[in-house]
């Protein structure tokens, strides 16, 4: 029988082993997923919102268990797999206490007696979700989608099979019709059959950029809806006018964060010349003091990667722009210890067409680069195929927002890391995907927009 294995990252022990769905199993649990969405679709939006609040009280009552499960299978520290708990107990809320307002009918004023445009949901929509926050990825698209009056499916990634099981276990403690959410237990090879199948309206997938090609061609084939949100090499820009203290903790934090695993994590600084050198001399220091440790452990700044392969991938990447012309500042050496642990990693003498410009690191390897000028900055900013986010570190906040109006992405931030919340919305351009979620834009994806005409 095939199962996917639950590792743990930081021991390299096996934590479980989960079964693998077969065709017959998924394709009646798509089955229950359509009949419980044609009972759901019809309750009201009032209705919906009890439910979810109690999803979010679920959530909070056993926030101590989901986080030390999200910690064993991928390897995050503690806190942080705590407040990803937390995060999504709030958009559970907002949406519950907003999705009337987001989901209004709009009035437009034509010759016809009465017309508007309404927001009707589709049918059963299939999420393909990753393992680096592995409860909040799938709450961030399960919230709104059920308040749309929407059903959806889960398939997660393998290593956190765990986590999957503990949402869809949190989904019937809240009390949620039975079938109308659901994990699919397969691997990426079953992913065509179920977006082939006719009861499937759209797909959403947070992954690498190969994988949102792969799924993205299927729905094209299918004519079925696509939301991508994919990788990101999210450029930071540090100015002259910049406090260089209060700089580097925001771009230490912001490397390192998850394990620097995370899709919107800063990894290419654009530093002016004018505090290079001051920036790069502060981070390094900063870098290696991180503690690299246990993630249980209350004195670790950061913990392993998620599994021995990723980090093995990661330090070719670091050999082979060292390879092309870049320097290893600091780090670059794979520890002799158990678990996928690598060291906080500095690379510079960078430019375009090297992999630790173009590529996206998935770990705590920052990319540290020179510009001349403003200009500059902002053209090597842009100069990358992803568009996730970007930020600008200043103390000109009316500089920052010209320069964050400049930024080729989807989301720019001034004097703050790039965060997703529930109340803007979030996603990016290029190779970073398309379309949107959070928000009344997120909310509204999976939705007809349908326009009503009353002569």
């Amino acid at each position: 029988m095939e199962v996917a294995k639950s590792i743990n990252p930081a021991t390299e022990e096996l934590i479980k082993e989960y079964p693998r769905h077969s065709k017959e199993e998924v394709i009646s649990k798509i089955k229950q997923a359509n009949n419980a969405y044609l009972k759901w679709k019809g309750e009201t939006l009032p209705e919906r919102s009890k439910y979810l609040h109690r999803l979010a009280d679920v959530l909070e009552k056993n926030k101590e268990v989901y986080a030390e499960l999200a910690t064993d299978e991928m390897g995050k520290l503690l806190k942080q797999s705590q407040s990803e708990i937390e995060k999504c107990a709030w958009v559970c809320r907002y949406y519950a206490d907003n999705a009337e307002k987001l989901l209004a009918k709009e009035e437009v004023k034509t010759e016809a007696t009465k017309s508007y445009v309404t927001f009707q949901p589709l049918g059963v929509v299939l999420a393909v979700m990753p393992w680096n926050f592995p409860f909040y990825q799938v709450i961030r698209f399960l919230a709104p989608a059920l308040m749309a009056g929407n059903a959806a499916l889960l398939k997660h990634a393998s290593n956190v099979q765990g986590c999957a099981y503990a949402i869809e276990a949190a989904m019937e403690k809240a009390g949620f019709p039975e079938g109308l959410f659901a994990n699919l237990n397969v691997g990426s090879s079953a992913i065509e059959d179920v977006i082939a199948n006719d009861t499937i309206v759209a797909v959403t997938l947070t992954g690498s950029e190969p994988a949102g090609r792969s799924v993205a061609k299927i729905a094209g084939k299918h004519l079925k809806k696509s939301v991508l949100e994919l990788g990101g090499s999210d450029a930071y820009i540090i100015l002259d006018d910049v406090d260089l203290d209060t700089a580097v903790e925001t771009a230490v934090f912001g490397r390192l964060q998850n394990n620097g695993q995370t899709c919107i994590a800063a990894k290419r600084f654009i530093v002016l010349e004018e505090v290079y050198d001051a920036f790069l001399e502060k981070f390094t220091k900063r870098m290696e003091n991180a503690i690299l440790g246990e993630p249980k452990d209350e004195n670790s700044f950061y913990g392993p990667m998620a599994r021995v392969g990723l980090r093995d991938e990661l330090h070719q990447q670091v050999l082979k722009t060292v390879s092309q012309g870049g320097t290893l500042h600091l780090g670059g050496e794979v520890p002799d210890r158990k678990g996928a642990y690598y060291p906080a990693t500095i690379l510079t003498n960078l430019k375009p067409g090297m992999v630790g410009f173009d590529e996206e690191l998935f770990g705590p390897v920052a990319s540290v680069i020179k510009a001349k000028n403003e200009a500059e900055a902002i053209s090597l900013a842009n100069a990358t195929n992803f568009g996730l986010g970007a930020g600008v570190l200043t103390g000109n906040k009316e500089r920052g927002e010209k320069i964050a109006l400049q930024l080729e992405a989807g989301n720019a931030f001034v004097n703050k890391l790039v965060a997703s919340d529930p109340r803007l919305p979030f996603g990016g351009i290029k190779n970073s995907g398309y379309g949107r979620e959070l928000s009344s834009y997120g909310i509204r994806e999976f939705t007809n927009t349908k326009t009503i005409w009353v002569d």
